[in-house]
């Protein structure tokens, strides 16, 4: 059997592991992510690959993390949520600190790659995956081959414009689909039905600490699952903005499956129905050609770790 590791670098921890040729996660590690980023977070990384090269015999590592990677999957090009790895050649600096063969993957792309590989879309040769967390990612399998673009950015489905001159985005455009369709959107629909209708939002506003400011996603999702129905509104929204920014996405891309990944999907079907339904109803040439398939995703928090642990096998 032939290992390798993968590492996924989120904002707050980094989730390591020894990955089998089946997608298998045999031992695994985790630890914080520095604050300061940098060298010191490279560091922290090369530390997890040494933890779990003790006692296994691993051909090479690879490391996914949010941001712009370059095209040959060296160099952190830019990531705005890390300090101090903007423009740094990871590979080369961890490949000497590792002393293994070291691949960098953006996590949207690696987490695309895990499930078509090894979950939700096993077998399907053309995939979307979008990553609905706070922002939108997103990844693209065509042919069975992980589509990364001429740069090493393609699939960053949240920065596609829907709404001209809207909400102000992080990445400073205005009216970019996760500003409606991502976890963050669903507390502002739910914020903006709270205002509409306050005298019915008791029951959410106490699962909280009373106050709109304290509603957070995972109260909305509770909620959702008992019948209240301002949070059924809320992810009713969602599901609106989402599916019909899957129907553009799929004119262009024209895939079997959609596969929804990320926090807001332990919601389930309450956010995939009125997904589907409005894929169905805002998809162009409606009835003309078949539907992608919309279906959650399997791996969870795994699904980048395993995903660029076989990416680093090529």
């Amino acid at each position: 059997m032939v290992y390798t590791i993968g590492i996924d670098v989120g904002g707050t921890k980094i989730l390591g592991g020894v990955v089998d040729e089946s997608g298998k996660v045999i031992a695994r590690a985790r630890t914080d992510t520095p604050r300061q980023g940098g060298t010191e977070l490279t560091k922290t990384i090369a530390k997890i690959a040494k933890e779990l090269l003790h006692n296994h015999d691993v051909i090479s590592v690879g490391v996914s993390a949010a941001g712009f990677v370059s095209s040959d999957r060296k160099t952190m090009l830019a990531s705005p949520n890390i300090a101090d790895w903007n423009g740094v050649n990871l590979d080369d600096e961890l490949t000497a600190l590792i002393g293994l063969p070291v691949i960098i993957e953006n996590d949207a792309n690696a987490a695309a790659w895990g499930e078509a590989t090894f979950g939700a879309g096993k077998g399907q040769a053309h995939l979307m995956m979008l990553t609905v967390g706070t922002g939108i990612g997103g990844g693209i399998v065509v042919n069975g081959a992980l589509y990364r673009g001429a740069f090493g950015v393609a699939a960053e489905f949240g920065h596609v414009r829907v709404v001209p001159d809207g909400h102000l985005c992080g990445c400073g455009a205005r009216g970019c689909f996760e500003q409606y369709a991502s976890g963050k959107a669903l507390l502002r629909h739910a914020r903006e039905a709270i205002s509409a209708s306050p005298e019915i939002a008791r029951n959410l506003l106490s699962r909280g600490d009373g106050t709109v400011a304290g509603l957070t996603g995972k109260a909305i999702t509770e909620a959702a699952r008992d019948g209240d129905p301002v949070a059924i509104a809320a992810f009713n929204t969602t599901g609106q903005w989402l599916g019909a920014g899957i129907a553009s996405l799929s004119v262009i891309l024209d895939p079997a499956c959609v596969v929804i990944g990320g926090g807001v999907i332990e919601a389930g079907e309450i956010l995939l129905k009125p997904t589907r339904d409005a894929l169905a109803r805002t998809m162009p040439f409606a009835g003309k050609h078949p539907y992608p398939q919309i279906i959650a995703a399997q791996m969870g928090n795994e699904a980048g770790l395993v995903g660029v642990a076989n990416l680093a096998r090529f």
